[in-house]
């Protein structure tokens, strides 16, 4: 009897070790690329808790079965890690579903009409908000242009109760009616300075355009923006419908973020969130400085660890500060939205602190000025800089001189290939030829010359549909298949580029490439389940691609009917 008791300790133990080994799920019979280029396809996937714990053939793998393992049979689909959008504003997606939605119309009439109709509805007084508008997209001009956009005159006279304010779709420009300028105070003698432009006609009367920062001299008078809960709810919702497993957002301040804290508490942030701080609230910035980065709140659901600053505008709002004057608007060279001397000081900071710093910067002027604030904080703390990850976010257009500098320094392109397919047809008349050729959308020179590139879709500035943004970069085409072979077509990235700017080059981005990214033991157990290969699918097919499941945490939390 006195051996007995060792051996059944051994035993036990034995059964013990061989159980934890088993998963809880199985993912099989599919095709699964990894992004790990050692072990890039594989047929099968073992998890447990959340976490993976086998990778290979599907025989390998039954040998992590038990009685009580889930199967996913995959029936043939295609599975990637799960897609991070890599810049959106996650907040702002939720809100943008509780709005007038003006992304789809035609000309300035139809955003009139679709105004009336809200107006219709309103009580008196009650604002009427929306967003995505764009003056270059319409397939007409109104009559009273100035400086390229419409006037305020037919959105008064059909709404004369009910102030109106409608976000530009890139966010950097807002229109509004009468209303809403008398009750923010504005008149013809109202100006703004630094970072910022009210259009005024030549009579020097606001024609209601508020272009980047002077949209704040109406913002903190509007009201109704909608409940913070059902905002993220919806947002969540969303990237789950567009197999979205993790979201970067580009910029939120304490009340955001304490929103997503809520969503967290309650289990409702079932997208893991990256959060940048936004520079605009210096004394935010200061708190975070006292008490230092986040990293891996509610098993990795939250992390805040970086800083967004807004070097300067859109192109779309002819606010992209440009080396060269803007072609349909010659004397103008867009603007900068915060002084380089704010950029630095940031940048030197976040440094000190432990804080990645990624900055907006869509003209050729603002990523030269951008890189020369990093360069010289580099140059100032060189140990503090040898794994920095900095980002320039969006880094449109670059002019050639600066574009072998991004891999040099380390400095990560984070880019938006939906941008490109939306834009590019009116922006050669912002640019001209020579500066779209040499200089716009640069994704293959940037590969070349040693960047990282990372992808998304700037959400709500344009939908969050992954595969719109997929399509883009690998074809440079307008989602109408425009033009065959599409624009500069030697900047392309192949489609497993692609998919790599849509997995592990965001997670490399965020400093996550060790729990996400790739399909590799011990990660996270996050994927995204598509409808066809989106590496082999013909161009003309790929976009009738479906998210048929998003996995999280081994969990499937979306699953398409």
């Amino acid at each position: 009897m006195k051996h007995l008791f060792p051996k059944i300790l051994i035993i036990t133990f034995i059964l013990l070790g061989c159980e934890s080994n088993k998963a809880d799920l199985i993912i099989e019979n599919g095709t699964i690329y990894t992004m790990n280029d050692l072990n890039p396809l594989i047929d099968a996937v073992a998890i447990r808790k959340g976490k993976i714990i086998g990778v290979g053939s599907k025989n390998y793998i039954k040998s992590f079965k038990s009685k009580n393992t889930k199967i996913l049979d995959l029936k043939g689909l295609t599975m990637t890690p799960g897609l991070i959008e890599g810049h959106g504003h996650f907040m702002g997606l939720g809100y943008a579903k509780m709005r007038l939605d003006f992304s789809a119309i035609a000309n300035y009439n139809e955003l009139v009409n679709m105004v009336a109709d809200a107006v219709s509805k309103a009580k008196p007084g009650e604002w009427i908000l929306g967003r995505g508008w764009h003056q270059s997209k319409w397939d007409s001009k109104p009559i009273d242009l100035v400086k390229g956009f419409q006037t305020h005159n037919k959105l008064s006279k059909i709404s004369p109760n009910n102030p109106v304010w409608l976000k530009h779709a890139s966010g950097h420009a807002a229109f509004g009616n009468a209303k809403a300028m008398e009750i923010a105070g504005i008149t013809s003698e109202t100006e703004f300075g630094f970072g910022g432009e009210i259009i005024k006609d030549l009579k020097g009367n606001p024609t209601g355009i508020f272009n980047e920062r002077a949209q704040g001299l109406v913002n903190k008078y509007v009201e109704g923006e909608g409940d913070p809960q059902k905002a993220l709810q919806l947002a969540v919702q969303t990237c789950l419908e567009n197999g979205i497993t993790s979201f970067q957002d580009a910029g939120s301040g304490s009340t955001a973020i304490n929103n997503m804290r809520t969503g967290l508490r309650k289990g409702e942030l079932k997208v893991r969130l990256y959060v940048m701080l936004t520079s605009r609230d210096p004394e935010l910035l200061k708190t975070w400085y006292d008490k230092g980065p986040e990293v891996g709140t509610g098993n990795d659901y939250l992390t805040i660890r970086s800083i967004k600053l807004n070097a300067d505008g859109a192109l779309g709002s002819r606010g992209a500060w440009m080396l060269d004057d803007y072609r349909d608007r010659p004397g103008h060279f867009g603007m900068a939205t915060q002084s380089m001397d704010y950029v630095y000081e940031v940048s030197r900071d976040g440094l000190k602190n432990g804080f990645q710093v990624n900055t907006h910067a869509i003209g050729d002027r603002a990523n030269r000025e951008v890189l020369d604030q990093y360069q010289k904080v580099f140059n100032e703390k060189p140990e503090l800089a040898t794994d920095h990850r900095w980002r320039i976010e969006h880094a449109q257009h670059i002019d050639p001189l600066d574009i072998p500098r991004f891999g040099k320094m380390g400095v990560i392109p984070s880019i938006q290939g939906i941008h490109m397919s939306s834009d590019r047809p009116w922006a050669i008349n912002r640019l001209g030829e020579k500066r779209i050729k040499e200089s716009a959308y640069v994704w293959r020179d940037l590969i070349n010359t040693g960047s990282i590139i990372i992808n998304g879709t700037d959400v709500p500035v344009e939908p969050i549909n992954p595969i719109a943004s997929l399509y883009a970069s690998s074809t440079r085409q307008t989602l109408k298949g425009k033009p065959k072979g599409g624009y500069e077509p030697y900047q392309k990235m192949t489609r497993m580029e692609a998919l790599k700017s849509y997995t592990i080059n965001p997670a490399y981005g965020s400093f996550e490439e060790d729990i996400k990214g790739s399909i590799d033991i011990g990660k996270y157990a996050d994927f995204t389940v598509f409808s066809q290969n989106i590496i082999t699918i013909p161009d003309n097919q790929l976009l009738n691609t479906k998210i048929k499941y998003t996995i999280i945490n081994g969990q499937i939390e979306y699953q398409a009917n």
